[in-house]
């Protein structure tokens, strides 16, 4: 499977050091961990709603690099937490970082969660039938995979880019 993820261009895709700012799966300093999504519009939902951007404005001071990393295997663990907490802001985050903590604890690569970011059925691709249809609405899956993975292959999509505003009403906004 091929799963999405933006990244800083000054960087790798990937992180491989402990030294990752917090997110909802992990503590700060307790990388390296790896959040990628099922879709482009996923992994740009991710950014625009930790970034707190609502207005289509702010959209022109955006420059990320967004990958397409091949995912030889799917995580098959899924958090055992309510869709509040998996969809909640970042006081939520210490109830998903134990889960992941515990997961990670047993030896797990990795989980598969909801998108945060993406309201239901955000995730709409596009089709071309008679021109640009939208195309069947999807929901959001994040993977999040644990560890340094040395193993996995990058391709960049979009060197210096920026999603469009037309993703801004499928976002969960803090």
């Amino acid at each position: 499977m091929i799963a999405f993820r933006h990244a800083d261009p000054r960087f790798p895709f990937l992180w491989e050091s402990p030294d990752q700012p917090g997110g909802r799966w992990h503590a700060p300093g307790a990388g390296p961990v790896h959040y990628l999504a099922d879709t482009p519009d996923g992994a740009w939902a991710e950014l625009l709603r930790h970034e707190e951007i609502t207005d289509p404005a702010d959209l022109a001071g955006i420059r990320r690099s967004l990958w397409a990393i091949e995912l030889p295997e799917l995580p098959t663990d899924r958090p055992e937490l309510p869709q509040a907490v998996l969809h909640g802001p970042p006081a939520t985050y210490p109830r998903c970082r134990r889960e992941a903590a515990l997961l990670r604890a047993e030896g797990r690569t990795g989980l598969t969660a909801p998108s945060a970011a993406l309201l239901p059925a955000g995730a709409t691709g596009w089709s071309v039938d008679g021109g640009l249809q939208p195309g069947p609405p999807l929901d959001g899956t994040v993977f999040v995979l644990f560890g340094l993975r040395p193993d996995l292959v990058g391709w960049c999509a979009v060197e210096l880019g920026a999603p469009g505003a037309d993703l801004l009403p499928h976002i969960r906004h803090f």
